[in-house]
This record gives structure tokens, sequence and C-alpha cells, in this order.
């Protein structure tokens, strides 16, 4: 009998810079030209939003002094630039570079039974911005890995991106037993942020920040604890298509967000997620008692409107709800980074015990929903 694939050693990166939210939202609500009722949006939508603080790589978006020239942000008049979509590709290339090197640094270090040596296979994951060669080719040359170790980047899929990263690693694993897959992922989501009258804009630049996170997934034994990846599910809403969107434009790449996001999900998720449980977990599913039989859920945080109809929908706990909600508090939406955070933090700091179950779920797109079914390794539950 083969070894499960598991994914182990999650380590997450976060930028220096911090952003207090209430700082953030007096800066958005004093932007010239906004009308009096973009003012208000702003203020509900920041003071709402669940987030207390987010890190972002532009340590321009600060109020110490400086004597570089601004660039997307001017503290003498407190004005939000707009700087062309080149200029913040660029940052883009030089920033994230540096975390997707530092993550999967961590990641390796992290795991005494594995090495640069020993990855076979490397996928990143960014929707934040663009370069060739990418990511997966600057990890293999700043960490010493193979030249013919298999590359591959998962781009602008969105905030559930990490999810069919995970996926693809494990078919690797499944199809050769001494794989070990590098996964990276890498957002930096506060360089597209800016003042607009469109309510879409304002929700969008409330709650997104910088962030990264790595894991090593393999099919090699391990006393290390980690997550078996049991089953992937993948789902579509289609009524919110145009709902949750990600284009490129002139000066940045434009999120929609729309307030109608958490209403769509609430209504489809019952759907979405029922392949992931059939046979096994089919019965407590249906009539109500999921929340009872896995005891772990790693929501993508993607507002905190979105959890709260989450957690009604599925009548899950407070607990349950607990890791979601305290990465969006601390960190804020780092897209396709965020649900490696949740994770990492159900292993470390929830309480999590070898053979309970984790539900992970995160939503894009599409409106996609990605799903999967992990069970917690050899972990003590230490940190409850």
């Amino acid at each position: 009998m083969s070894s499960p694939v598991m994914l182990r050693s999650l380590q997450t990166v976060v930028p220096d810079t911090i952003l207090h939210q209430d700082e953030v939202r007096d800066v958005f609500a004093a932007q010239p030209g906004l009308s009096r009722l973009a003012r208000r949006i702003v203020t509900a939508s920041f003071d709402g939003s669940g987030i207390n603080t987010r890190r972002t790589v532009l340590d321009e978006l600060t109020w110490t002094a400086t004597d570089a020239e601004p660039v997307f942000f001017d503290r003498a008049t407190g004005e939000l630039l707009s700087p062309a979509t080149g200029v913040r590709n660029d940052v883009y290339v030089r920033e994230a570079g540096r975390l997707f090197i530092a993550a999967a640094q961590a990641a390796l270090e992290a795991d005494p039974e594995v090495g640069p040596a020993d990855v076979t296979h490397v996928v990143t994951v960014s929707c934040t911005g663009f370069h060739a060669p990418g990511p997966e080719y600057e990890i293999v040359r700043a960490l010493g890995l193979s030249d013919s170790v298999q590359r591959y980047h998962l781009g602008f899929m969105g905030c559930y991106a990490s999810m069919p990263a995970l996926r693809a690693a494990r078919q690797f694993c499944v199809a050769d037993p001494d794989a070990v897959v590098l996964v990276v992922s890498v957002e930096l989501c506060t360089l597209h942020l800016r003042s607009s009258e469109d309510p879409d804009v304002i929700v969008a630049s409330s709650l997104f920040a910088d962030g990264a996170a790595a894991g090593i997934v393999t099919a090699r034994r391990s006393v290390a604890p980690g997550l078996r990846l049991d089953r992937f599910h993948t789902a579509i809403a289609p009524q919110g298509r145009k709902d949750m969107a990600w284009t490129i434009g002139d000066h940045g790449f434009e999120m929609t967000l729309s307030t109608a996001v958490p209403q769509i999900i609430g209504e489809t998720i019952v759907d979405a997620l029922r392949p992931l449980y059939a046979g096994e977990l089919g019965a407590p599913f249906e009539d109500g008692r999921i929340g009872e039989e896995v005891q772990h859920w790693a929501i993508h945080p993607g507002g905190r409107s979105i959890l709260d109809r989450v957690q009604d929908r599925l009548a899950l706990s407070d607990a349950q709800l607990h890791p979601a909600r305290e990465t969006l508090r601390r960190h804020g939406n780092m897209s396709s980074a965020t649900i490696l955070f949740v994770l990492r933090r159900i292993l470390e700091e929830e309480g999590a015990r070898d053979g309970e179950r984790v539900s992970a779920m995160a939503f894009g797109p599409g409106l996609t929903a990605e799903s999967a079914l992990m069970t917690v390794v050899g972990a003590e539950g230490d940190g409850r």
C-alpha cells in the first residue's frame, strides 16, 4: 500500500510594513473628488471588514517621512497616486521575487527530512503580477535546486488558486511516490489598490493585503505533523460570474468584488460541497451535522460577510471559524496565499489532533469554489 500524500512544513511570510485599518480608512475617505456617498461607503466597508492590520511591500504607504519621490502615496498631500500598470508590475517583480524565495526557503528549512536535492517539482501561485522567467525559475536558481526540477506556475486564477496547486501536487505524488513538490504562493494585492467611487472597488480596497506561504507535498514517510490530502472538488456558481472578476487596466489590475458575493456563496455552498462528502460523510452533511463530523474548517476569509454566511449556512461554531476570522483580522485577504495561512493556524494554534478532519474551501473569479477534505496526521493538539 502506498503512503498517503501529505502537506507538511507549512510556512508563512509577510512584508515588514504594517497598515492599520483605521488609518487606511481615513486616507481613502479623504481622497479628493469623492462624493459624500462614496465616503460613507468607505467608512462602512473599512469598519465592517473584520480587519485590524494588513501588510504591504509598499513602505511609502505610511506617514514616515522620506526623501524619495512618491509613486503610490504622496505624504505631503495625503493623496493616493495612480501609477501605470507597468510601474506596479516592476515593483511586483522585485518584491514578489524576494518573498517567493523566502517562503520556499522557510518551508525547506522547516522540514529536516527534505532538502533542496530532494525537490522534484516546484508549483508557484500568484495573480498580482507577471514576469518571465517566472518565480518558479527564480526559486530553482536561488535555492540551488536541480535544473531538471519540473516547474509550473498557476497565474491569474485569483483567491482559490492555492487549492488547485495542492491538488496538482497531490497528483504528481500519486504518479510518483518519490516526488517532493514545493508549493509557493505570493500575492502583492496592495500594488493594485486605488481610490474610486465604485462600491465594488471600495470593498476590495478595504480587504486586500500582501503575503506569502509555502509548503511541501510528498508521499515520502515522515514523523513530522501535517495534513493528509484526501480529496478535492471544484464547483462553479455561474450566476456569480460578473460579481467576482480580476482584469488588467492601464493603472493596475482591477478587482470586481460585488456585495452580492456573500449571498451567492450562501445559496450555493451546500451544492458546492456535497460531492466532496459523498459516501463517507454524506448523512451528517445532509442533515446539518457536518460540523460535528469535520472538526476544523479552513474557509478562505474573502471578507467578514462571507465568513458570516458560510458559518450560518453550515451551522459551524465560532471556534470552527476562528482560524479564518483571526487570519482576516491580523492579515486581511492575501488572495491565494490566505488559505495556507488558515491551514497553518489550524495545525499550529487551534489544537488540531491526529486523525481529525479538516474541510478547506476558497472562492474566486467565476464564481468558482475550490474545496478539499484533509486529515490531520501527527499533531498532538498542543496549541489548544
